[in-house]
């Protein structure tokens, strides 16, 4: 039989003969969970066992093994491919998925990005220029301090203005409140300048209201909708995606994921975190923290997430790779060099601290992009 099967790359790190138990051992752990012995001949060790196809010396102590499982093992579910990329394995130290490889026997059962690249830039009437995106904070502000904030940032020409994370529903800034709020005042501003700023809430919440909120921000005329994967599930991400009544940009929040990626050793490679997994889930825009910023990611890291957000992946929409987390204005003629014009420069300090006068702030950096 010829099954179509697809492919994990993992780095493993340690002594030759070590890395290759560990590629050997991952190829049950992942799939049947029983030591060789117990494996029978025929279906189950011919197909549904990975498949170790290529294992090679990457460094001293550090090698690559190529794995291939079976796509019928992931149940075409999104929580079950997760658990068969890096399940249980994810518990042993160093492993960590440096690439993924999904044909369209995978890719097929999932909708991926509804807007993408192109989709964003129409939502917002930009087209061959980086987007800006700022956060709203910072906690603890009312919903009407929250709102003037909104109405400066479009009136200087923010392009997607969202919830800072960490607003959700408190006791002195209610969701409804802010949402209706925010949403009023991104539409009298654009009312005034013409263009096209979007107000993106954080929908992130407990399970059972999720849904409740993305409807209410919906009907108060919310642009998109803030959701943090790491904290919610990927799959509640992906289902607001395939949702049809939602039809909403969705970006995504890294908050709670940093362990996934911070290891050298261990947990998932920069680009498919903040690159693969997103699109798999249906995100339109990955946020992240940029290099030179406070959180300590490389350039190379970043260059390799902006590769996944907008490399060939089947017929899924490229997205934008969204750098944020301390971001400086002088960066960004450096910033454009690595990442083109196909970014979202999520910008919050910065703004914020140049002056107290947030509507030129912003147009002061619209114009280093070339925006004004």
């Amino acid at each position: 039989m010829n099954r179509e099967r697809f492919t994990v790359i993992y780095h493993i790190v340690g002594e030759e003969a070590l890395a290759l138990e560990k590629a050997k051992i991952l190829c049950l752990e992942q799939t049947v969970e029983v030591g060789d012995e117990l494996v029978p001949d025929g279906f189950i060790r011919d197909h549904i066992i990975g498949q170790l196809a290529h294992f090679s010396l990457l460094a001293n102590q550090r090698y690559e093994a190529q794995i291939s499982y079976d796509i019928e093992t992931s149940a075409f579910e999104l929580t079950q491919l997760l658990n068969v990329i890096f399940g249980n394995s994810s518990l042993k130290a160093g492993i960590k998925v440096h690439d993924l490889h999904l044909g369209e026997g995978i890719l097929s059962h999932f909708r991926g990005p509804r807007f993408g690249i192109a989709g964003l830039r129409k939502r917002v009437g930009i087209f061959d220029k980086p987007l800006l995106c700022t956060a709203l904070k910072p906690m603890g502000k009312s919903p009407t301090e929250i709102a003037q904030l909104a109405y400066d940032f479009a009136l200087g020409g923010v392009d997607i203005i969202k919830d800072d994370h960490g607003l959700s529903n408190q006791p002195f800034c209610p969701y409804e409140e802010r949402v209706k709020a925010c949403a009023e005042a991104v539409a009298k501003a654009n009312e005034k300048t013409g263009k096209n700023g979007i107000y993106v809430p954080n929908i992130t919440a407990p399970t059972t209201e999720i849904r409740q909120r993305v409807e209410y921000a919906k009907r108060q005329g919310a642009g998109g909708l803030l959701i943090a994967p790491g904290l919610t599930g990927f799959d509640t991400m992906r289902a607001l995606a395939e949702e049809e009544t939602v039809n909403l940009p969705l970006i995504s929040h890294p908050a709670f994921l940093g362990s996934m990626v911070t290891s050298p050793e261990n947990g998932f490679s920069h680009g498919v975190l903040f690159g693969q997994l997103q699109r798999l889930a249906g995100a339109d825009a990955s946020i992240y923290p940029n290099y030179g910023g406070r959180f300590g990611f490389l350039r190379e890291e970043c260059r390799s997430i902006a590769a996944h957000c907008q490399n060939k992946m089947g017929d899924y929409a490229p997205i934008f790779p969204t750098p944020g987390g301390g971001m400086r204005l002088e960066g960004v003629p450096d910033m454009l060099a690595l990442y083109g014009n196909d970014v979202i420069f999520l910008i919050g300090g910065a703004l914020y601290s140049r002056s107290m006068d947030l509507v030129e702030n912003t147009r002061y950096f619209l114009s280093l992009v070339g925006r004004q």
